[in-house]
This record gives structure tokens, sequence and C-alpha cells, in this order.
């Protein structure tokens, strides 16, 4: 029970650390659409303002550039949210003012000033609300659109009770009563402000805030699946070879339907492990072990292998058993003779810490194998059975017999130098009766025994 809640907490954990570095990539993303976006905005503007005034908008540019710049900064701090938050209401505050308020300084144009509560402009305050959008919060799309909402209609009210605005009063144009040219010379005067156009405003930005709000939850929603099935998958790879964790999480029916496939097969061995044991301590056996591992699970993955299973101070790989590979055959004898020339690297680096040397046997052979689900319902175990793996181990075992490194059936050299012409250089030796088989395979064993003698 305290491993399963140690287990939990773990997955917890992580899926937390996952989140937050995909909002905080959410959150570089959108600052750098921010910094886009001001500067499209800063060209438009000194194309379309004479250069008095450039000034002016050019700086209020800038200013929005840092009311960006800061929540971005302090992303990581422990209020960050609620630096967001307070930095969205002055963006929307600003963006208000400018549209608003005059240029100061005798820059205005002159016109009436309810006039600027009547034009386009107002949509730059929708682009906040989509701004919002990218940041994978709800809340914050949410906050945006209330404070769009709340500072536009206060700006606008503000307008509309002026002394000098024109309104239409308590009556609607069209109304009995009211003659259409006087509702039209009403609606045309230039510091008329129509409450009935703000309440179409505030519909709209708040049906736009909810559907990008629903977006953002839904985006969210479907990050977090993603993340938790990155987080299974990685755990699963752990137990089981990365390829079928892979094919677990893809399937789109049971997986590990018995099927028959052409598999290469690799058995490899520690030779002489349980007398290199006796001479070491447990955690330094433990050590070792999990050494040859690291360095033998990469080449084989490297080659795209799969790993069956571990046997104590040795392995199962396959090549082609999650799905079909031609030259199955010559990945697997590249894998043992690249696992070869692996083991005298690392036998160098233990020979100068005066450590003991280890020395792997390998057994290569290639052919048609059932791969499939075995085991019981509780337990169940992906792994490949057949005649074909049983000859692959028994020309793992005869390495010893035949002093070689690496033993494979001269049908599995055939099969691979149809598909590879980088083979390494294999000797053939004849027939060999392996045990527990009537019939004789021919095998072939790498090293070439003239290059072994030479190298002895």
């Amino acid at each position: 029970m305290l491993r399963w809640i140690s287990s939990r907490r773990g997955f917890n954990a992580r899926f937390r650390r996952a989140i937050a570095e995909e909002e905080q990539a959410g959150l570089t993303f959108a600052f750098r659409a921010r910094i886009a976006a001001v500067a499209a905005v800063i060209v438009w503007l000194l194309l379309l303002i004479e250069p008095p005034r450039q000034l002016y908008y050019v700086s209020v540019a800038a200013v929005f550039l840092l009311f960006g710049f800061v929540p971005y900064f302090m992303r990581r701090h422990r209020y960050a949210l609620a630096i967001r938050l307070a930095f969205a209401l002055l963006d929307v505050i600003l963006v208000t003012a400018v549209v608003v308020l005059p240029p100061p300084g005798g820059l205005d144009v002159g016109w009436p000033v309810q006039t600027r509560v009547r034009g386009p402009e107002f949509l730059y305050l929708v682009l906040l609300i989509a701004g919002a959008a990218l940041t994978y919060s709800p809340l914050q799309v949410l906050w945006t659109g209330f404070c769009v909402t709340a500072v536009w209609s206060a700006a606008v009210v503000a307008l509309y009770m002026r002394p000098d605005t024109v309104t239409f009063g308590d009556a609607l144009p069209g109304q009995p009563g009211m003659p259409f040219d006087h509702a039209l010379q009403i609606l045309l005067h230039p510091q008329h402000v129509s409450i009935f156009y703000l309440l179409n405003q505030v519909v709209l930005t708040l049906i736009i805030t909810a559907v990008l709000a629903a977006a953002v939850w839904r985006s969210r929603a479907m990050l977090l699946r993603q993340t938790r099935a990155e987080i299974a998958r990685a755990d699963l790879s752990r137990y089981v070879s990365p390829d079928v964790a892979d094919a677990i999480m893809r399937a789109d029916r049971p997986f590990g339907a018995p099927n028959t496939r052409q598999v290469g097969i690799l058995f490899a061995d520690i030779v002489g492990f349980t007398g290199l044991s006796e001479q070491m301590t447990p955690d330094r056996i433990v050590r070792l072990l999990k050494s040859f591992q690291e360095r033998c699970c990469a080449i084989v993955f490297r080659h795209g292998g799969s790993i069956d299973k571990y046997m104590g101070d040795g392995f199962l790989a396959t090549f082609g058993a999650i799905t079909e590979l031609p030259d199955a055959a010559a990945r697997a004898l590249r894998c043992a003779a690249e696992l070869q020339r692996e083991m005298d690297r690392w036998n160098a680096k233990r020979a100068e810490r005066g450590a003991a040397q280890v020395t792997l046997s390998v057994g290569v052979h290639c052919g048609p194998v059932v791969v499939g689900n075995v085991g019981s319902e509780s337990r169940l175990e992906f792994t490949v059975v057949g005649d074909t793996v049983n000859i692959a181990s028994r020309l793992e075992t005869v390495t010893r017999q035949l002093r070689c490194r690496i033993a494979t059936s001269r049908q599995c050299l055939q099969a691979a130098a149809a598909h590879s012409n980088d083979l390494p250089a294999f000797d053939p030796i004849g027939p060999v009766q392996l045990d527990g088989r009537t019939q004789s395979v021919e095998i072939c064993i790498w090293p070439p025994r003239e290059a072994a003698q030479a190298a002895s």
C-alpha cells in the first residue's frame, strides 16, 4: 500500500511538472506573439499616422510591450497568476484610455471626444482576449473578457453622461412619435453616443470570451490527457521496450493478439557471471548489471530491436516482432557485432581501474515465430515463442564450445546478406548438433578463426 501511494505521488509530481512546463511554453509563445503583434501595429501606425502623432502612439505601444514583459519575466514567481491577471487589467485600461482619450500636447485632430468610441478601435480590446487564449488558461481568458467588458462599458457610459453628448434619451429610433429625419440626425451627430451600440459590443464580447474560454478549456483538457499518456508511456517503457510501449499506447484494438512473423532473435549472456559475482559485493553486482543493461539496451534500440526480457545476466532481443522488418536478420547481426565492440570498449575502461573483464556470448537466428501475449489475465507478457527462439538460445550456449563470441545460423547469415552488404565477416564451420534437437544446424561464427588466431 505504501509503495502504491509513493508511486502515485511520484506520478502526480511528474504530471504537475510536465503541465507546468507546457504552461511556461504557452506563456513564452504568448509573449512572442505579443511582440509580433506590437511590431505589426507599430508598422501600421507609422504608415497611417502623420509624424507629429507617431511618437505618442509608438510610445504607447512600447508601454504595452512592457506590460507584457513584466508578467513574462515573473512567470515563475509564486504569485505569477495574480501578476498576470493584474497586468491583463492594466492592458485593458491602457488600450481603452488610448482609444477614448485624445492624445495630449495638442496632437488631437479636434474631433468631438464622442467620435472616439464609434470607430473600429474597440477591436484592439478583442485582440487582448484572443491573446489570453494562448496561455492555456481559461481563467485568464474569462478575466480578460470581464475586464474588457467592464472597463470599456465604464468609459462609454462616462461619455454618455457628458452634458454635451447627444442621445436618444428614453426613445428608440423608429418608434412612433420620433420622425425618421430626426432620428437620423441624432444618429449621425458627431457627439452622439449610443447605449444600444455598447450593449451589442458587450454581448458580442461576452460571447467571444465564452467561446474562447471553452476552446482553451478543451485544449487544456487535451493537453492534460496527452501529458498523462506520455507519462504513462514513459512509466510503461521502464517495464517493457519503448517500441512495445508505443504499440500498446497506439493500439486501437486489444494489443498482443497471436501472430506469425519473420523475426530476428538475439540471445546474449555474460560468460562466467557466477564466478565473477563470487568476487563482488551485492551492490557492485547490481551496478555491473545496470551498466551492462544500459549499454546493451542503447545498442539494441539503435538497431531497431526490442528487449523482450532480461534473464539475470543476459537478455533476449527481437527484431521485427512488433512491426515487420524485411532486414530483421541484418539488424540482428549488426547489433550483435556492435554489442561485442561495446564490450571491448567497456573492458578497456575496466582494465584501467583493475576490474575484471566481461565476456559476452551472443547467439543469433531468424525465422518464423509466434508473437503475442502469453500468461494469465492478471499478468501478461508480450513475447516470442517457437523453434527459431530455441535455436537462437542454443546458438548462444554453443559459443563456449566453439570458442567464439557470436554464433549464428547459415540461414540467418544468408537472409541478412540479401538486405545488407556491410555485415561482419563470419566463418562457416558446417553443421553442428545442438542440444535438444535431432537435426543439425549450419553454423557460422565470429570472429573468424584466422582473425581470432591472429589476435591471440
